[in-house]
């Protein structure tokens, strides 16, 4: 990590500071990136040695850097004095192991017309041990008591009055506990909080005792304005960097953040003293007496903070505010504890009472960009997550039930699912309601819950308890629960239909209807074929093998579940041409294309064919071309039809009429010649009927 320092906290950069540095990994060099400059030392005026700076960067192994400030051409631009450039190592172990250091070298800042040099500087290898500054030791501050100072350089210190003789081992475990502020119980969980231990913080770098306000009234959000680049896994190292570029580099007394948010969404201990206390912190010049601050590790000026992000930030400002009867959503007074502006022009008077919302943005108690455009307009979604409620609440599914149109049927075992925009770490708890009362309680992590229904239509809801305490209720879903097997009102039937008949494949139709109280499904077939039909299908075309006995297999599924099976059997037999009782002349034809290799044709008019059966439907098979005639057809001694034999194209085995009756009896069909003119000859297979 690297930053710019100067010697006068108030003092400022004119011009853009930019800086590139040398990957150790390849050599490469990075493009220039810029420093913002508009951070206030003042923060922490009052300490001595307290210096000036651009926000640090995070730039990973390098072992080469340059910098540069553009004052856009403005030769006569005067740089700050005491002007340098520090560089800290983070360490490389864990968290016991960690060494920040920072090394300086001053640039040439006394001569206004110095430019920094063009080619890069290797820095020179960074002593753990050493830190920049003048050598002088802290000072002691005013105290609160007292009015608030100029500091050497003209600006007020906020800083409250540090123990007297801090005891270089001072930590807040060593503080006496009755002089520790209590740590009230938040409305909210704890989320979890990477401690300093944890992220590796060498406390001998900071060996003041830690300072504690009255409570927290509001929370600040800030970005570190470092790269977004960084690998989670050095999220700890970044921390590291940040703390020793504070405390070595800037002579804070500690880490100005109380708490930082890495990209993925962990959130580290900052400034010591205990994160369940109100640790005075050094974030927010001119309001940190009333707040606390939550750093976001990285830039987001132009990019969207990711959903861990906000998340993970709403969590820590809902319980810290959570702690002091606070309200995410709501706004509260601060008291300027110095004399400025912010980012909007609006001026603050030392001592003056101002409405902030209880979580600002860094930019609304003071004239920078932090925390960036982006996380900036991002803070009204953080409000809402933190302060309720849930939303987005929707009933998802209902297993265990068939849908219909917006209705639901079940016999009465359901699994409803659900789902919600709002992170399930806001959400304390699900209910399932059915019709209004509560069934079933999960966990917020839940995202679905199992109910029996009494027969009947209901009313199902999803009911989502915030970790505020406020309630969101889904939209209802209607379930009818109902054990009523549907029916077979038209139980299932078959009959011959036109098509082309073979031994094997006798076409014919299998028609059925089938009906539900409530809400039909659906009609498989399951045997002798496995076929499933919409509710509203009553028919549908199959072949049977000829001569052989074929049971049809219904079974109807209405939406909840219940069922109802019927079935029907047949035979078809094929009755060639020869078992005809003749009338007339007719000649034999042979060709493997008719049925049995033989047919009968005839152009003579009036010439006959008759057939006696026993069955419940019956089609007439004969051959067809442009050149075939009519047939008249009889039935039981009655005519019933013509028939045109007459096709575009040739056909064999074509069952042309067909004709069926409710129940199987005794029928006698015939067929006469009609000797069409022009085109007069018949051609006949026989017959198929179906017992």
């Amino acid at each position: 990590m690297l930053g710019i320092t100067w010697t006068d906290p108030a003092a400022k950069v004119t011009g853009a500071v930019e800086v590139r540095t040398k990957s150790a990994a390849n050599g490469n060099w990075t493009s220039w990136v810029p420093l913002e400059t508009d951070l206030d030392g003042r923060t922490e005026t009052g300490r001595a040695g307290v210096r000036g700076s651009t926000e640090p960067r995070w730039v990973g192994p390098s072992n080469g850097v340059e910098v540069r400030i553009n004052a856009g051409g403005k030769v006569s631009a005067k740089l700050p004095a005491g002007l340098r450039l520090d560089t800290v190592d983070p360490g490389r172990g864990g968290s016991t192991a960690a060494e920040p250091a920072a090394f300086a070298a001053d640039l040439p800042a006394e001569d206004p017309s110095a430019t920094p040099s063009t080619d890069p500087v290797e820095p020179v290898p960074s002593d753990p041990a050493a830190t920049p500054g003048d050598g002088t030791e802290p000072s002691a501050e005013p105290t609160p008591s007292e009015p608030e100072s100029p500091a050497p350089s003209g600006p007020a210190t906020e800083e409250p009055t540090p123990p007297a003789s801090p005891s270089p081992s001072a930590s807040p475990s060593s503080s006496p506990a009755e002089t520790l502020p209590p740590a009230p119980p938040s409305t909210v969980p704890k989320p979890p909080i990477v401690s300093r231990a944890g992220w590796g913080a060498d406390e001998s770098i900071s060996p003041e005792a830690p300072e504690y306000l009255d409570g927290v009234k509001a929370v600040f959000v800030h970005h570190t304005a470092g790269s977004n680049t960084y690998s989670c896994a050095d999220s700890a190292a970044v921390v590291r960097s940040l703390y020793a570029y504070h405390v070595l580099s800037e002579k804070w007394k500690d880490i100005g953040y109380n708490f930082l948010v890495d990209k993925c969404g962990t959130v580290f201990e900052g400034r010591k003293g205990g994160v369940d206390r109100p640790v005075f912190g050094a974030h927010t010049y001119g309001f940190n007496r009333e707040s606390a601050g939550i750093a976001v590790i990285g830039t987001y000026t132009d990019a969207t903070a990711p959903s861990a992000v906000t998340t993970a930030v709403a969590r820590v400002a809902a319980w810290k505010l959570g702690q002091y009867k606070g309200d995410p959503a709501g706004s509260t007074m601060l008291t300027a504890g110095a004399t400025g502006s912010n980012y909007f022009g609006t001026k603050f008077t030392a001592g003056t009472k101002y409405s902030f919302k209880q979580i600002s943005g860094h930019r609304d108690g003071f004239n920078t960009q932090c925390p960036g455009n982006m996380l900036y307009g991002q803070l009204k979604s953080i409000r809402d997550l933190a302060a309720g409620p849930v939303t987005g609440l929707a009933v998802k599914s209902v297993t265990g039930a068939g849908l219909s149109g917006t209705t639901y049927y079940t016999r009465s075992a359901i699994t409803v699912g659900w789902s919600a925009s709002t992170p399930s770490a806001f959400i304390s708890k699900y209910e399932l309601l059915v019709d209004g009362k509560s069934v079933a309680t999960t966990a917020g992590t839940a995202t679905s819950a199992p109910a029996t229904l009494a027969v009947g239509t209901h009313q199902v809801q999803v009911r989502a308890t915030h970790q505020s305490g406020k309630v969101t209720t889904s939209a209802a879903a209607t379930v009818v629960a109902e054990q009523t097997a549907p029916a077979f009102s038209t139980k299932p039937n078959l009959a011959l239909r036109t098509g082309t008949v073979n031994t094997t494949a006798v076409p014919l139709t299998l028609k059925w209807k089938a009906t539900d109280a409530a809400s039909l499904k659906e009609v498989r077939l399951t045997a002798p074929v496995a076929k499933t039909y919409g509710p509203t299908t009553a028919s549908a075309s199959h072949t049977a093998k000829s001569g052989v006995s074929t049971t049809w297999s219904m079974k109807a599924y209405d939406q909840a579940g219940n069922t109802a099976t019927a079935s029907v059997a047949g035979t078809p037999v094929i009755v060639q041409e020869s078992s005809a009782t003749k009338s007339g002349t007719w000649t034999t034809r042979s060709s493997s294309s008719y049925l049995g290799g033989k047919s009968y044709s005839s152009s003579s008019k009036g010439a006959s064919l008759s057939w006696t059966f026993t069955g419940r439907s019956v089609a007439l098979v004969a051959s067809r071309a442009t050149t075939s005639g009519q047939a008249y057809v009889y039935v039981d001694g009655v005519k019933v039809s013509t028939v045109d034999l007459k096709s575009s194209t040739t056909k064999y085995r074509d069952a042309l009429w067909t004709k069926s009756w409710s129940s199987s009896a005794k029928h006698t069909v015939k067929i006469v010649v009609v000797a069409t003119s022009g085109r007069p000859t018949v051609t006949t297979d026989g017959i198929v009927y179906l017992k």
